[in-house]
């Protein structure tokens, strides 16, 4: 039988997920753009007890934020972390019947295997394989408002289908059956 991983509200804003799917994966070296280490946590919509642990925290973040932040209120341009990805425009296969998360941080994350030992090939933890991870949840009132999420550790859990294509191995990339033996041709020939 299957463990299951439910996701745990260990502080007021602080979450350790449940099973969910890694997307864009840069947990071992930051990503240039933004210059974070980062990902995207694929939550599956049929993960309600997750779901209900991370709006937990999320409304904890909202109501710091209307307090600290906003001015009293949620305001109109506030931005959420939970997205829909049924509802992005042109969405991959993955993205279907899940929520995502955008997870980031400035310090690395610790990224551990099932025995909490460190992972340390980057190969190992990818886009697409399955993991759980801590988050806190946090308000910001910068370019935009709304609730954040800081990316603390990841666990590995399973294996699963690479994402966003284009991998393959060398061996399989040049596989010796393709190769045909080069016709013989006079260097001359070439020069003319």
């Amino acid at each position: 039988m299957a463990k299951k991983y439910e996701a745990k509200l260990m502080t007021e804003k602080k979450v350790r997920t449940g099973k969910c799917r890694l997307s864009y994966a840069h947990l071992f070296e930051k990503y240039d753009k933004s210059d974070k280490y980062q990902c995207q946590l694929l939550i599956p919509k049929s993960d309600k007890a997750s779901l209900s642990v991370i709006k937990e925290a999320i409304e904890a973040a909202k109501a710091e934020g209307r307090e600290k932040l906003w001015g009293g209120k949620i305001p109109k341009n506030y931005r959420g972390p939970l997205n829909d990805g049924d509802s992005m425009e042109d969405p991959q296969e993955a993205y279907q019947g899940v929520y995502y998360l955008n997870a980031k941080s400035n310090r690395k994350p610790q990224v551990v295997d099932l025995d909490r030992d460190a992972i340390l090939d980057p190969d190992e933890v990818y886009s697409g394989c399955y993991v759980r991870a801590t988050i806190v949840f946090f308000p910001y009132a910068n370019e935009g408002k709304g609730v954040g999420v800081l990316l603390n550790n990841v666990q590995k859990l399973d294996e699963g289908e690479p994402l966003g294509g284009g991998t393959s191995s060398a061996e399989d990339d040049f596989d010796d059956d393709d190769d045909e033996e080069d016709e013989e041709f006079d260097d001359d020939e070439l020069m003319q």
